[in-house]
């Protein structure tokens, strides 16, 4: 079971990162997705730095900070309830997998961390 929750720690990380820069670059599916659930794209970076915040955080977490990838844990996984709940509020929900599933790997690292403490 750790090993499992180790590689979708990494995953997580890895997620977060490209969706981070794909938000930076203001790709077109992001343009889109943040227009159907009624975000301004001058949010876009803003989210995207606590995206990359929280990488780098469960990344510390694998390198011997487990309190630092703890916290970054239960910031993803806060931050995904919120775009899983904006889509619902949106009503769009055909692509609400998209931040299921990130919310998935954070609550995966969230529990990684909890269990190395």
């Amino acid at each position: 079971m750790n090993s499992v929750l180790v590689i979708a720690t990494v995953g997580c990380v890895v997620a977060n990162v490209l969706i981070a820069i794909a938000d930076y670059a203001r790709a077109p599916f992001v343009l889109a997705n943040s227009a159907e659930v009624g975000l301004p794209p001058t949010a876009l970076p803003y989210l995207a730095t606590l995206k990359l915040a929280g990488a780098a955080g469960l990344l510390m977490g694998l390198l011997g900070f487990h309190w630092l990838g703890l916290a970054a844990g239960v910031g993803l996984t806060v931050f995904f309830i919120g775009a899983v709940l904006a889509h619902v509020r949106a009503r769009v929900f055909h692509n609400i997998a998209f931040p299921g599933g990130f919310l998935l790997l954070a609550v995966a690292g969230t529990t990684f961390f909890v269990g190395e403490l």
